[in-house]
């Protein structure tokens, strides 16, 4: 009897194949879009993306996928679609044969009807062309296509996959809202190594466009630390005043430390995707392996003077961020230290205060028993006069030398009586 399998073998095996490049002839055209909901994209309602997808499928009378599923590959009419479920976007990639007289015309986006697209349940994050060629007679005619299809100062060029083609954009959204991109492939080049070209740009763009999200948020973040730096500045700095007071100071320094854990709260996450997606962007770019064409800047150029920028300034305010909320804690932590050192102090004033309180009630307390000896010996006095007059008459002693014998005895009973109660209750 064979060893039995892990439950989740098969699984993770064929997650490694769930998503395989595409096979591109030369001459073909490709077309990608990826739709993003604006706003918790992570937890939108994925049967909705589903939904669309099936509703693009049904108007070629195209096979469904599998309920559930994430990623899909079909022929729509003369295209054939590949559309992916990712954390937070879905992605149509559209692959024809051939490419149109007019480079990058509009209506080779029509394979994605506009009206379909409209109806998506998110918005439009990016949508590519990519012209698919065959690499031109001379590198002179190569680069005065590049020319005329592209603008000269951001164009981005490099011969990639040791020499195997040439690729091109200039990471600008004409005026039917594409971004363009040439692929020239050198004669002998498969169609299995152009289709992973093509997917290598369709990914640096995604990935781009999603990590230039966090520089959109993070430039919110700056605005409102600029806004809690000062108050939070003025509180450290007046740590050793008396003005404000501790506690005012305290309420006020714990209010901001809220405030920040939840932005903190707020961006986290996609901070972290920021991070992810940046990684991605300049994994992809590594392995296109460009070479320098003339002089002209490659991908990874351009990323550099224009796209590097932005990630740091998304990685300074995650990390100011972080800071000002080290140093808010940091501030209210010797805050409280210095409410329980005057606490402390109120309380020992407040002891010493009961103490000479506690020594005033036990001279009092020894000055009233003074007075309740004086006058229970009164009453006790008054009592045995009444008792002892039928004796003292019959041996013939008068009512004073009476009383005067009978005060000293009855006082002296009746401290030793009182002492032995305070005793007892001590």
């Amino acid at each position: 009897m064979p060893i039995p399998d892990h439950p989740l073998r098969y699984a993770t095996v064929n997650e490694l194949h769930a998503r395989p490049f595409p096979s591109l002839e030369v001459p073909s055209t490709a077309v990608y879009v990826a739709i993003k909901e604006p706003v918790q994209a992570q937890n939108r309602d994925r049967g909705a993306d589903l939904g669309h997808l099936l509703a693009l499928l049904d108007r070629h009378g195209s096979a469904h996928p599998q309920p559930g599923a994430t990623h899909f590959s079909g022929p729509i009419g003369r295209a054939e679609l590949k559309w992916e479920s990712h954390t937070e976007f879905v992605t149509y990639s559209a692959f024809t044969k051939g490419v149109s007289a007019r480079p990058f015309d509009p209506a080779e986006a029509e394979v994605l009807p506009e009206d379909w697209l409209a109806a998506a349940p998110g918005r439009r994050l990016t949508s590519v062309l990519i012209r698919v060629e065959a690499m031109p007679a001379s590198e002179d005619e190569l680069l005065k296509r590049l020319d005329d299809w592209f603008v000269p100062e951001s164009l981005a060029v490099a011969r990639v996959v040791d020499g195997a083609a040439v690729v091109a954009g200039d990471f600008r959204i004409d005026p039917g809202g594409h971004m363009r991109f040439a692929v020239f492939v050198a004669p002998g080049t498969g169609p299995r190594r152009v289709g992973r070209i093509v997917q290598r740009l369709c990914e640096i763009e995604t990935y781009r466009a999603m990590s230039m999200l966090g520089l959109m948020r993070s430039r919110d973040l700056s605005a409102r630390l600029n806004a809690l730096d000062p108050k939070l500045s003025a509180l450290v700095s007046g740590l050793d005043s008396a003005e404000p007071a501790p506690e005012a100071a305290l309420h006020e320094l714990l209010t901001i430390s809220a405030e920040l854990e939840s932005l903190a709260v707020q961006f986290s996450f996609r901070f972290g995707a920021t991070a992810a997606y940046e990684a991605i962007v300049t994994q992809r770019i590594e392995v296109l392996r460009e070479v320098r064409i003339q002089g002209r800047q490659t991908f990874g150029e351009f990323m550099m003077r224009r796209y590097d920028p932005a990630m740091r300034t998304v990685k300074s305010a995650e990390s100011r961020l972080a800071g000002m909320a080290e140093r808010a804690e940091r501030a209210a932590e010797l805050l409280r230290t210095r409410v329980d050192v005057e606490r402390s102090a109120q309380n020992q004033r407040l002891l010493e205060s009961m103490d000479r309180r506690a020594d005033l009630a036990l001279r009092l307390q020894h000055t009233v028993e003074g007075l309740s000896v004086v006058a229970i010996s009164y009453y006790a006095v008054s009592l045995g006069s009444y008792l002892l007059k039928p004796a003292a008459h019959a041996l013939e002693i008068g009512p004073e030398a009476l009383l005067a014998g009978l005060v000293p005895v009855v006082v002296l009973g009746v401290w030793l009586m009182v002492r032995r109660i305070r005793n007892r209750l001590h």
